[in-house]
């Protein structure tokens, strides 16, 4: 039992006034923005200041050695009214979208399959094995495809002569070289995505699996009715990073490109490339490559609003 003689304002709650809570609340908070220092202090110099130095750039007839005038928007006048950079546009958009489609679907059908295999160590073998080939650099990729596909000596053109085929120009033929690339590209990555579904699918409530089973269901139905609609998120991660580098293809076009081909299969960041070192135009490579990074941006936008309306 209290005792009657104690003060009641001494028994009180003192109530903090709500500018020592935020004041408090910043102080506890201090050493994270500390450490989070050393990460702000990278991407302003390496990402951001190059960013608005290369306006600058794009605005200017920049030469290495000597004076670099102002030109106001010359260099993105004659980027958009050059015929060379509309016809890179066309096959980035052809191969960039083709890569797209072709390696969004193939590692969903590539992890649905491996998912129904029951022995953990030919899983384990078969991940291993198209995995591999996402760890070496196109350098590697593109020289094993070329010599692999060549018409003397190519270990696919031997196969072709024994079955009575004559050799196939595979890189000399524009059309098949872009679908050569495509495939390749695919081939490449699709261990890397096919990865990332598993990961998503050991995720998967089995509960869910247990009573699709009582009530009759098939694996094709458990497949279609629970495996598939829980990967939904991971699809729109794995298609919205996919969809931001549609029009980044460089590696593979700069590795397996030659002069028969190039017009077909030249994209906007080879075009970046030839006019910036091999024609050493910089103001206009830079201008270039700025409104590849306003079409990628316009790009990802778009695919985020459709992302959130399908998702309401």
């Amino acid at each position: 039992m209290m005792s009657a003689d104690y003060p009641r304002s001494q028994m009180a709650i003192p109530v903090r006034h709500p500018l020592v809570h935020h004041v408090n609340k910043w102080v506890r908070a201090v050493p994270l923005y500390v450490m989070l220092l050393p990460t702000i202090a990278y991407f302003v110099i390496f990402t951001y200041y190059p960013l608005l130095h290369s306006i600058f750039i794009s605005m200017q007839n920049f030469n290495l050695i000597g004076n670099r005038p102002y030109v106001g928007l010359h260099n993105y006048r004659h980027v958009l009214t050059d015929p060379t950079f509309w016809s890179s546009f066309e096959n980035t958009l052809f191969l960039g979208i083709s890569i797209l489609l072709i390696g969004f679907v193939a590692p969903i059908i590539m992890a649905l399959s491996l998912n129904e295999v029951l022995s953990s160590w030919l899983k384990r073998t078969v991940q291993m094995v198209i995995y591999l080939p996402h760890l070496f650099s196109w350098v590697v990729v593109g020289g094993l495809w070329i010599q692999l596909l060549a018409p003397d000596g190519g270990l696919v053109n031997a196969v072709l002569q024994v079955m009575g085929i004559a050799p196939v120009q595979f890189m000399s033929d524009p059309n098949l070289a872009r679908w050569v690339i495509i495939l390749v590209s695919v081939w490449k990555d699709v261990g890397f995505n096919t990865v990332i579904y598993l990961a998503a699918m050991v995720g998967i409530n089995p509960a869910l699996y247990e009573s699709a089973r009582v009530d009759g269901a098939n694996r094709w139905h458990e497949m279609g009715y629970i495996t598939i609609p829980s990967l939904a998120r991971t699809m729109q991660v794995v298609g919205l990073l996919s969809i931001m580098g549609v029009l980044r293809l460089f590696d593979q076009i700069y590795v397996m490109r030659n002069a028969v081909i190039e017009p077909q299969v030249n994209v906007l960041m080879t075009y970046v490339y030839d006019m910036g070192f091999q024609e050493m135009n910089i103001g206009r490579a830079t201008a270039s490559a700025l409104l590849i990074l306003i079409f990628t941006l316009i790009l990802t936008l778009f695919t985020q609003r459709l992302i959130r309306v399908d998702h309401s």
